[in-house]
């Protein structure tokens, strides 16, 4: 059998030709911008006239915004991969800077057209909503009519959007500009490298405590040099946030998160409540770690340390080949997906410098096709960045055919999905262990995982609330932050460990995110709702795949407590089905202190 041969370098030119200097690529802006002013000059001339009409005006108005926004988001996710393949790439910083402008007019305009839903009467809007053209995405109307109910006017809106284009949006850029500034100097085989980010934070990983160490103290170094910098910018962040918040009358900086991820304050009271209460069994876990590595404490930089000598590397093609494998136990379409992600070259995983750290998955609507980036070094967890990155893109396949309103799902489902991808080849590379070292280092992995999201999100969750209560009566020092951040992490951590990242506010991209703010909590949302989904999958393997589908396609026109209820029977304000979906956590945990007793 012919073995098919998968490169780790995606192929952009199919998109737009020439890069940042793509001349194909100029004029796709141009025509978002002839989109986009369509759009905006059909909204303003819409005058509500509380009749029939209306319901013919808002079906075409539906129409542009869709056209516009597949356009816009096609040219958000290619300036994006730029950004990310080359960081030096100065052009991509510029056409940055003109897609924000862009999306900052359609919202803009979208704006305008959610304030006139709300002078339609509710009677006649109930209406509307019924007709052959709208039932569909109805429940996204609704909750566009509601927001706009709770926002400020029209004029004050539009205002918000502009002066967020140079103000909070450029502050985000901001951020980017200073990582990319940032080299970790490394001394290996004789002679010193300069590592980007993510080429460094790959070290934490090494069998060698004294790189993970040295790498670590380098790392702190670079980003205390930044401090200053990056203090400013995440002030300036939260306090445009803020402002915006008191304009509106909104005295809670999680409401607009948790609307934008569709759930309620007491889902997430309940999720924290149950991770906060099961702390004990993870701080053993880290003890026994420490233990296995002769330490008498972990310290933030052992976090990631594998267990044992063996430093096995698994190279980009057996990596692949092993998600096609177990994806394809679960359903084919999904092993479908994959498949095509790779043979079509969807996704940059090669290990060199000039690259943005982390890793992502976005999607070219008008293409349907998927980009998946991240720094693959032939680590476990690279394997499952990878297939978590391929959950997200095989997401938005499921939803490839709704209508483009009901593909808008928000941040805490779609991790549902990745984390679910990610589980299946945790899981799996656990159970195909060969020895029981192999087990037991894959097992850690797993666990791993776990504790970064029970224990790591939440510190910066603690974090950001804290934060923010402090930001709204004024700017917050860089050495504040640190004492913030340390005081979150012990809690967090059980005060598991000997030595913390006190700097990590500044290190870690999400606190700088604009698109969505309070950006951590979701993924342990989806970490520990994917647990249920997976569990259930287990019991019915490949015949779930139909099932699973249908879940993903809700997953954008319902709130997760209807989703929840709908697809899994479970109701998510209430402890039990969190302490489910801990309790697999800790099974683990328990394997791990069993094989590890002797």
């Amino acid at each position: 059998m012919t073995t098919t041969f998968y490169s780790d370098v995606w192929d952009l030119e199919v998109f737009f030709k020439g890069g940042s200097e793509s001349e194909e690529f100029a004029s796709h802006l141009k025509a978002v911008k002839e989109g986009i002013n369509q759009f905006d000059h059909t909204v303003y001339n819409w005058k509500v006239s509380n009749t029939d009409k209306d319901q013919n005006a808002i079906t075409e108005i539906l129409t542009l915004f869709q056209e516009a926004g597949m356009m816009l988001r096609q040219a958000g996710a290619f300036v994006s991969c730029l950004e990310a393949d080359d960081i030096a790439d100065k052009h991509a910083g510029k056409l940055r800077s003109a897609v924000t402008e862009l999306s900052a007019e359609l919202n803009t305009a979208l704006s305008q057209f959610n304030q006139k839903l709300t002078l339609i009467d509710e009677t006649l809007w109930m209406s509307h909503l019924k007709s052959d053209e709208l039932k569909e995405i109805s429940f996204i109307l609704n909750e566009r009519r509601e927001s706009a109910a709770e926002k400020l006017s029209q004029e004050e809106e539009a205002l918000i959007n502009t002066l967020g284009i140079d103000g909070y949006h450029g502050w985000g850029q901001m951020y980017d500009v200073i990582v990319g500034t940032i080299a970790i100097p490394y001394s290996g085989d004789g002679e010193t490298q300069m590592l980007s980010v993510g080429q460094a934070a790959n070290k934490f990983s090494s069998p060698d405590r004294n790189v993970r160490q040295v790498v670590f103290q380098k790392w702190e170094e670079a980003w205390e040099e930044k401090a200053p910098y990056l203090s400013k910018t995440l002030n300036h962040l939260a306090g445009f946030r803020l402002n915006v918040y008191k304009k509106r009358g909104w005295n809670d900086p999680l409401k607009e998160p948790l609307a934008i991820n569709r759930m309620e304050r007491a889902t997430l009271d309940a999720m924290w409540g149950v991770i906060a209460k099961h702390k004990e069994p993870f701080v053993k876990f880290l003890n026994r770690k420490a233990s296995l590595l002769g330490l008498e404490k972990l310290s933030w930089y052992d976090l990631d340390a594998p267990i044992g000598k063996s430093d096995t590397k698994i190279s980009y093609q057996e990596g692949a080949e092993f998600i096609l494998d177990h994806f394809s136990r679960f359903g084919k379409e999904m092993k479908s997906f994959a498949e095509k992600a790779f043979e079509n070259h969807w996704i940059e995983a090669e290990d060199r410098p000039g690259k943005k750290p982390g890793g992502f998955h976005t999607y070219f609507p008008a293409s349907q096709q998927s980009r998946i980036f991240m720094t693959y070094s032939g680590t476990p967890s690279n394997v499952s960045t990878l297939a978590h990155e391929l959950g997200h893109g095989f997401h938005t396949y499921a939803m490839k055919d709704l209508h483009f309103l009901n593909r808008s799902y928000s941040m805490n489902v779609a991790e549902t999905a990745s984390t679910f991808a990610e589980m299946i080849v945790a899981d799996a590379s656990v159970k195909s262990a060969q020895t029981e070292v192999e087990k037991l280092a894959l097992l850690e992995d797993k666990i791993q995982r776990s504790v970064a999201l029970l224990m790591n999100i939440h510190a910066r969750f603690l974090f950001e609330t804290r934060f923010y209560d402090e930001r709204a009566k004024g700017v917050v020092s860089a050495d504040r932050l640190n004492e913030i951040m340390l005081e979150a992490q012990k809690e967090a951590y059980g005060d598991a460990l000997a030595e913390y990242h006190p700097s990590f506010w500044s290190s870690k991209l999400h606190f700088y995110i604009t698109n969505v703010p309070f950006y951590n909590f979701p993924y342990t949302f989806g970490y520990l709702f994917s647990l249920g989904i997976y569990a259930y999958a287990l019991e019915h393997g490949a015949a779930y795949e139909e099932s699973y589908i249908a879940l993903l396609q809700d997953s954008a026109s319902m709130k997760v407590e209807d989703l929840a209820m709908k697809h899994l029977q479970a109701d998510l304000t209430k402890p039990e089905f969190w302490e489910k979906a801990v309790q697999l956590c800790i099974d683990d945990v328990e394997e791990f202190m069993q094989l590890t007793e002797k």
